[in-house]
């Protein structure tokens, strides 16, 4: 009974929060600068790991010379593509909903804004989260090459 009590009186209270949030053109504004950058950072590091897996490509291909850790490295980087495109996808969608949050304001229908809005953030903190597992897997890979510059000096 007092469980019920206790949940009726959450239901009640969140209810009343969502009711009482303000939302208009400055809130969905806030998002506007941050989803391009985000964006184009993580462009950048799509680019600087595609331009990496191309440099070993060759080396593989064309100089017929595989680097040490050549299983480890390569598992690493496409656990880091796969990651960079869900984060990309998750912030371009953030985006989308960011934009449709603006139309529902500018079409009066406020309850949906206020829905597609929390759609947008969390579209956005899974972006950062995914992009904070790329970036432990990115010093994953560079441990392989300190290891490996480890036992080159043990060599000498």
């Amino acid at each position: 009974m007092l469980h019920e009590i206790l949940l009726v009186n959450i239901k009640h209270y969140l209810h009343n929060q969502f009711d009482s949030m303000d939302i208009d053109y400055t809130v969905a504004a806030l998002m506007f600068p941050a989803i391009p950058l985000m964006m184009t950072m993580y462009g950048n590091r799509y680019h600087t790991l595609s331009a990496l897996i191309r440099k070993l490509h060759d080396q593989y291909t064309f100089e017929k010379r595989t680097p040490p850790e050549w299983e480890n490295q390569l598992h690493v980087l496409n656990n880091r593509t796969n990651l960079l495109k869900y984060t990309m996808g998750f912030a371009a969608f953030g985006f989308l909903f960011n934009m449709t949050t603006v139309l529902m304001l500018y079409l009066g229908s406020i309850q949906i804004a206020r829905l597609i809005f929390a759609g947008c953030c969390i579209c956005m903190i899974i972006s950062i989260f995914l992009f904070l597992q790329e970036i432990r897997l990115s010093n994953k890979a560079l441990k392989f090459h300190l290891s490996d510059m480890e036992s080159m000096k043990k060599d000498l």
